[in-house]
């Protein structure tokens, strides 16, 4: 996309589109609510040339995802364009009938969602849905199930003839997201459109699944529209990007100008939303941008940032913001780019948690074995593990590790095997929750990834809170609300929120009444499940800080579970990395950061996309996480090591052995071996 020197407008504008795979020119959208047309685009421009990969970032609501679809004509009943044009390659698809934009999806572009789950039909094999692929390109059965094989052998999943003949819930999220591009790749489309095709995958899936859509852009010299939450991806896969604001691209430019130089104050306020270069709680805190989108629909006669803008001034309020071009392809719809370094940055003016000597919760010798089909499957193998108080153990691992199990079996839900403790300062608890005394139970809470799913939608948040303060604290009435009302303000809910319904609240709101809840007993420890990974970058910086502050003024501690190593970093003192129902490293997030790694840990961080574009030296994981049911001899991640020892590893299990003060890994190899880099060859490729 090119500028015009002086463009009368001061609008963004499209050259030449002939060529471009996608081309959106002044795209304006509203959505009729309740008879109403609300405006959702406000003059959208931006364009995609063959082989590019062009990234949109935003909040949720700024219209990225309605972009999309309107590019591809899927939109929704009430959807209707008031203005502008898409094109591809010359063909206008603002003026398509219907027979045209089935024949176009069909042959010239492809759409991979964001949940795979909901993009394929549970009750039909594998095979036979990617087959449908090619049957509606016009080929006979039998040659679409030969060309569905070779689909899947395309995208590299392991297995394709087996894969063939399972259905879609016998398939993990990487290999069900694998078969969704087989499926999207069928006509080697000439633009894929990519709406969040990574979110909720293990960064090691995520990384394969960014490798993939890599190469097949290389070998088709397909456009990519990638529309993404975690700015490392986008760093990491685009070209190009754009940042929304409410229905407009507020800042355009190669992904190198934008996320290092960046000249709006949104993109800067996206930019200090996330952990960085290493940055930790006891560092600063993370900045939340203040306020929250408008709602769909508002006027927005200037500016549309400039409620939230901390620069903004008198002239931001007034008139429009023109097109100011900051380098050759880099540009900002902003009246003060020059005063972008007036933007404040997130200070630290806390102390640090000071963590107790006591262990609060201990873990000793859990294992947890369940009994499917007649089989036993060990997903916890002696588990040994303790946090003090006003400590944050972080957890992670691929899917499928034990994380939730352990979480669950600490919380009660599930039963350890014989022989395994769980101590509440030094005193074993009992194994199951429904046998546990009123303190255990309390000490314990649990935040979950989808408050959607955890909280009461039809209760108001004044009865969610107040149930619980009675079941844990036995307070009632007036007392039980005082505490409520007290919760909600340590966790920034006003007293009108107290009187609305989950469904009335936004994502980041209904997580603050989900760690409320937990925190309505006076836990001494919470464990939180994934509960930022479907947030924003703004909202979630909003919720490490809240749970950071908490910690700092009640001295719980935490047990968190999740998949972003960056934002486990930042805010946990401790990391345990687990791998099939085993903790294979353990140890403070310095140690873990700077020092020697297992080399299951090792590929876990190589595989994190960085914003800042540190070189990447990925080690790839290859093959799928060994089933618990049937774990490989010796050390369980030899099949997938790229160090692995011939003849030792395969043999005999390691112990899990201290490397330094507070720091283990279960691993056979030397330190010397350890820190010897990475060669990768076909030789230690395994899986």
């Amino acid at each position: 996309m090119t500028l015009e020197d002086n463009p009368p407008s001061s609008e963004v504008v499209i050259q030449d589109s002939s060529t471009a795979a996608l081309a959106v020119d002044d795209l304006r959208l509203s959505y009729t609510v309740r008879g109403t047309p609300r405006e959702v685009l406000r003059g959208v421009t931006f364009e995609v040339r063959p082989g590019e990969a062009y990234g949109l970032v935003g909040e949720s609501g700024c219209g990225k995802s309605t972009t999309a679809y309107a590019a591809l004509r899927y939109l929704p009943s009430n959807g209707q364009i008031d203005g502008g044009r898409v094109t591809s390659v010359g063909k206008e698809l603002t003026a398509m009938s219907s027979r045209q934009l089935r024949s176009f999806r069909a042959n010239d572009a492809s759409m991979v969602f964001q949940d795979p789950v909901q993009a394929v039909n549970p009750v039909l094999k594998v095979g036979r849905q990617v087959a449908e692929s090619f049957e509606v390109m016009g080929l006979p059965k039998a040659e679409a199930v030969e060309a569905a094989l070779e689909a899947l052998k395309r995208v590299r999943i392991a297995s394709p003839e087996s894969v063939m003949e399972r259905y879609p819930h016998q398939l993990s999220g990487g290999m069900l997201q694998r078969v969704v591009i087989a499926m999207a790749l069928a006509c080697d489309p000439t633009l894929l459109v990519l709406d969040e095709p990574t979110t909720g995958l293990d960064a090691t899936v995520e990384a394969e699944v960014l490798d993939l859509v890599r190469d097949l852009r290389s070998e088709l010299n397909s456009a990519i529209l990638l529309i993404a939450h975690n700015l490392g991806v986008i760093r990491t896969m685009c070209d190009r990007v754009g940042v929304m604001y409410a229905g407009q691209i507020v800042e355009e430019g190669t992904v190198e100008d934008v996320f290092d130089n960046p000249s709006h104050p949104y993109t800067v306020g996206l930019l200090n939303s996330i952990p960085r270069q290493g940055v930790r709680k006891d560092d600063r805190e993370l900045f939340a941008i203040p306020g929250n989108l408008p709602q769909i629909g508002d006027p927005l006669p200037t500016c549309v940032y400039v409620d939230r803008c901390p620069i903004a001034n008198d002239e931001c309020r007034t008139e429009k913001p023109p097109i100011s071009q900051r380098s050759d392809g880099h540009w900002t719809r902003c009246h003060r780019p020059d005063h972008i370094d007036e933007v404040p940055e997130p200070v630290k003016d806390f102390e640090s948690v000071e963590i107790g000597s006591e262990e609060v919760i201990g873990v000793h010798g859990v294992s947890k074995t369940f009994r499917q089909r007649g089989n036993d499957v060990p997903a916890l193998v002696s588990v040994d593990l303790g946090f003090a108080e006003g400590e944050t153990l972080g957890l992670v691992g691929e899917s499928g590790s034990g994380k939730s199990t352990l979480a669950k079996t600490m919380l009660g839900i599930h039963e350890p095997d014989e022989g395994g403790k769980i101590t509440l300062r030094g005193r074993a608890m009992k194994t199951k929750a429904t046998e546990r005394v009123e303190e255990s139970i309390r000490s314990i809470q649990m935040v979950f990834q989808n408050p959607d799913s955890a909280l009461n939608r039809s209760w108001t948040v004044r009865r969610i809170l107040t149930r619980s303060i009675t079941k844990l604290t036995g307070l009632r009435g007036a007392e039980a609300d005082h505490r409520a009302v007290e919760v909600a303000e340590a966790m920034r809910l006003s007293p009108r929120h107290l009187d609305m319904r989950p469904r009335q609240l936004s994502g980041g709101l209904k997580q603050r009444v989900a760690i409320a809840r937990a925190f309505a007993g006076d836990p001494n420890v919470v464990v939180c499940d994934e509960p930022t990974s479907a947030l924003d970058v703004s909202v979630q910086a909003a919720i490490l800080n809240l749970l950071a502050n908490l910690q700092r003024h009640e001295r719980t501690s935490y047990l968190f579970i999740s998949h972003d190593i960056s934002v486990v970093r930042y805010l946990a003192d401790r990391i345990a990395v687990m791998y099939v129902g085993r903790i294979m490293e353990i140890g403070p997030v310095s140690k873990i950061f700077g020092e020697t790694n297992h080399p299951y840990t090792e590929a876990l961080l190589s595989a994190v996309p960085s914003v800042d574009g540190a070189a990447e030296n990925r080690i790839p994981l290859t093959g799928e996480i060994p089933s618990p049911a049937d774990p490989p001899s010796g050390c369980v991640f030899h099949t997938r090591c790229h160090r692995a020892v011939e003849g030792l590893c395969e043999v005999t299990e390691p112990e899990l052995r201290e490397l330094s003060d507070g720091h283990s890994i279960k691993c056979h190899l030397t330190v010397e071996q350890l820190e010897t880099p990475v060669v990768l060859t076909p030789a230690n490729m395994v899986g």
